[in-house]
């Protein structure tokens, strides 16, 4: 029998009856030796139905079926009541539609045991084939001692992986978003000051792409595709975080938030060039968070937010820049305007490089 306490929480929230949540739970439950307890939460829908998709795993010892009706669809509610009902020594989080390779719970548990570390970050394998460049560590092999702005950890978004309850107790998803509810949490992990080692060489976190449901995936105003930047301002200590940290968060948000949320607007023929105000308040917002942040970023990515601002360019024009800033063959992609940014840290040479490196490690 289990004792009572296990050493891992995992919760993995569910909203739909097509999510393959069998198969979540079984590659926790079937390939872990240490004791782990797998929370699934039945969001907005009948616990019966997610039960009978749990098959004899929803009996499991190990296993239980909680529900929540909030009439919200965002993660973050299941989340957090996934949260407040863990009383082990480790949570972790996951997504129904993915699983852990053989392993992989204890594989972090050993890290963590010959590390002390607060935060585990796990390897993540991508469904359609190849590893997650993200977070993009020094020489792409850095595995201990992780520094959240010499290893650009704000590039991993959602903290898959292991976290120590009792270090990181009241933190919880933000919620009352549309998304990036996993942002300001996964910042305040990545800023603490915690100890942080990442499992590079682990068995993997897979994140499939076989749900057609997604909850973000909806289409939404500006404002809200950037809500998340209230919580991360709201955070402890955030009025005193460094000029340099704050950087390479900005930098960040703006490669990858920002343009995603541009391209997703272009693609969906929303009228970017209409709501170019809306964009340029979120690039203002930003500058102020790091001023001179922009100056990390490359030609092409500059050559974009310009055209943002400028009410001569069209969405047609857009969507070509948008293009280019990801043609990484071209120099334009991959080099910044002042020359003497070429090699920072937060310049995309380095931080693609590093990308690189951590991909095929």
């Amino acid at each position: 029998m289990q004792r009572t306490s296990p050493l891992v929480d995992v919760t993995v929230p569910v909203h739909s009856a097509s999510r393959p949540i069998a198969r979540a739970v079984a590659s926790v439950v079937d390939h872990t030796r240490a004791a782990v307890r797998v929370t699934v939460v039945a969001h907005n829908i009948d616990p019966q139905v997610i039960r009978g998709n749990l098959g004899a795993y929803a009996d499991h010892p190990r296993v239980r079926v909680r529900e929540l009706r909030d009439g919200i669809p965002s993660p973050a509610g299941p989340m957090n009541l996934g949260f407040g009902l863990a009383d082990a020594r480790f949570v972790s989080v996951m997504g129904s539609d993915d699983e852990l390779a053989p392993g992989a719970v204890d594989s972090w548990l050993a890290l963590q045991k010959r590390t002390s570390a607060a935060v585990v970050l796990a390897r993540i394998q991508l469904g359609g084939g190849g590893c997650d460049p993200y977070p993009p560590v020094r020489n792409g092999r850095r595995t201990t001692g992780l520094d959240p702005r010499k290893d650009r950890l704000a590039y991993r978004s959602a903290p898959v992986g292991l976290i120590d309850r009792r270090r990181f107790e009241g933190l919880r998803f933000t919620e009352g978003l549309a998304s990036g509810e996993d942002l300001a949490y996964s910042t305040a992990l990545w800023f603490s000051g915690a100890e942080i080692a990442y499992d590079l060489h682990g068995p993997a976190y897979t994140i499939n792409d076989d749900a057609a449901d997604r909850v973000t995936s909806a289409p939404r105003p500006v404002a809200e595709d950037f809500s998340f930047l209230v919580a991360i301002e709201a955070l402890d200590g955030f009025g005193g975080w460094s000029r340099r940290d704050r950087e390479a968060l900005v930098v960040k948000l703006i490669r990858l938030h920002f343009v995603d949320v541009l391209r997703a607007h272009l693609s969906r023929g929303n009228g970017v060039r209409e709501q170019a105000s809306e964009f340029i308040r979120v690039l203002d917002r930003l500058e102020d968070i790091a001023p001179g942040a922009l100056r990390l970023l490359s030609v092409a990515d500059r050559r974009l937010l310009d055209a943002v601002r400028s009410p001569l360019v069209d969405d047609r024009r857009l969507s070509a820049l948008v293009e280019a800033r990801g043609e990484y063959r071209r120099l334009a992609a991959i080099v910044t305007r002042d020359p003497l940014r070429l090699l920072h840290r937060q310049a995309p040479l380095r931080t693609l490089g590093a990308g690189l490196r951590a991909s095929t490690a």
